[in-house]
């Protein structure tokens, strides 16, 4: 097998959103399972068909593991087998699988934090990547662990609901752990792997002086689950003895400096209105501000994470809330920072526009209570700004999905009168077809 992206070239992929979190039953939460509440579930082929046609050659795609991993020693493939098989074999797709994204089976009753987590993701690695080998070659171990970490081990959304930096810890080094031996059973299982590291952007400011150690700890905070993962934190590493002091455990850290995985290629997700925060202070606590910082928040993440790790990089996720020409207007300018960026040298193998279609806020799973940790910036009558929840939780969900939409895809869903949703392609499809179909000059020649 030889990767295109291996080789230097460079990709134009779709993205359907995947998050799948089952919670054990008492937890404050419905399921939330994208695939179910989008209708990709029904709609599979059509979705991945589209993908092809909008002129992406790669798809990042979830593989369910709440529902595959049906027990400790038993997986259910079935509707696994015939989709994956159908975009690599029918559409000639590759297909880049996220091997975890946010949720674990609910037998695993201490998901991330459960001393059994490594055992069992390692187990579900080695035999998805035995299966497939030669369908799908390129594997993300786990989707954004730093996201992961704030809903799952900060903030107690997700399970297993832990709270606090002790918490946030306990789920990174869990994580770390399962990463490690992800990427052992997959090169096993297909020494043809491409290892393909996902993790958020880190971008802080501080609105004053006094945040702006807060916002130092936040970005290096950040950027631990991948030091971690790659064996950078020592003894010397600035953060090793605030990971002691929050329950890391010594001899686990110094394991992690020892036989390091390989990553082929680090991902970085990163959303122009979103991923960007200032640090500002609202009824005496410190809030995190979304700030749109454009193409300039693109180019310093995509920068520091080439810099950082000496890794090829690839956008494995990008888009923008609002309505067709804003989602537009952004897929052309982020393009074009992208291009511009590799004629100046960075190595980026790939773009891809996540989500491909619009998607169900999370917060419907959680019966319209913000799940965030940001506060989005409104805009009242006076001309000021001033922070405020996503307009999303005031809804019910009782009342349809229409609400909890999050308008951030090439295709539009609509909702009919019998509560189906309708796929519309946006004025963004149209360009993302022609940016994928241009001249490799449109986006830099890696080869040239």
């Amino acid at each position: 097998m030889n990767s295109d992206f291996l080789k230097g070239s460079f990709t134009w992929i779709a993205g359907i959103e995947d998050t799948c979190v089952y919670p054990p039953s008492g937890f404050g939460m419905q399921s939330l399972d994208e695939y179910d509440l989008t209708e990709h579930t029904l709609h599979w082929r059509d979705d991945l068909t589209l993908a092809r046609d909008l002129g992406a050659t790669a798809v990042r795609y979830g593989v369910n593991w709440p529902l595959v991993h049906t027990g400790r020693d038993s997986f259910d493939w079935s509707f696994l087998d015939e989709r994956l098989r159908f975009a690599h074999e029918e559409l000639g797709l590759t297909v880049i699988a996220d091997l975890v994204h946010y949720g674990t089976p609910t037998w695993l009753e201490g998901s991330f934090a459960d001393p059994g987590y490594p055992e069992a993701i390692e187990a579900f690695a080695g035999e998805f990547a035995a299966r497939y080998r030669g369908i799908v070659d390129h594997l993300t171990p786990l989707n954004e662990p730093l996201t992961t970490a704030s809903f799952c081990g900060l903030r107690g959304v997700w399970p297993p609901a832990l709270t606090g930096w002790a918490g946030w810890t306990t789920v990174v080094m869990g994580m770390v752990h399962g990463m490690r031996r992800t990427i052992s059973a997959v090169r096993a299982a297909n020494p043809d792997a491409v290892i393909v590291h996902v993790e958020a952007s880190s971008l802080y400011r501080a609105s004053e002086t006094e945040l702006e150690l807060r916002a130092a700890l936040l970005h290096s905070l950040g950027m631990l689950p991948t030091d971690l993962l790659l064996g950078r934190v020592t003894r010397d590493h600035d953060m090793h003895g605030w990971l002691v002091e929050h329950g890391a455990d010594p001899d686990a850290l110094a394991s992690f400096t020892e036989d390091v995985p390989v990553v082929d290629l680090m991902g970085v997700n990163y959303y122009p209105d979103l991923s960007p925060r200032t640090l500002m202070r609202i009824d005496g606590e410190v809030a995190q501000i979304a700030t749109n910082r454009w193409q300039e928040g693109l180019t310093t993440s995509l920068t520091h994470f080439a810099e950082r790790y000496g890794i090829p990089v690839l956008i494995t996720e990008t888009s923008i809330e609002g309505d067709d020409d804003v989602r537009a207007e952004w897929l052309d300018d982020s393009a074009r920072a992208v291009s511009e960026l590799r004629e100046e040298g960075l190595d980026i193998r790939g773009y891809t526009w996540w989500p491909l279609l619009d998607f169900v806020d999370w917060s419907y799973a959680s019966g319209g209570r913000n799940v965030e940790e940001f506060l989005l910036v409104a805009t009242l009558a006076d001309g000021a700004d001033v922070p405020s929840a996503q307009t999303a939780i005031s809804a019910d969900p009782l009342l349809g999905k229409t609400a909890f939409l999050r308008r951030m895809g090439l295709i539009r869903l609509e909702e009919s009168a019998d509560g189906s949703l309708e796929r519309i392609p946006t004025i963004a499809a149209t360009h993302f077809r022609e940016l994928s179909r241009g001249p490799a000059a449109v986006v830099g020649d890696a080869d040239a």
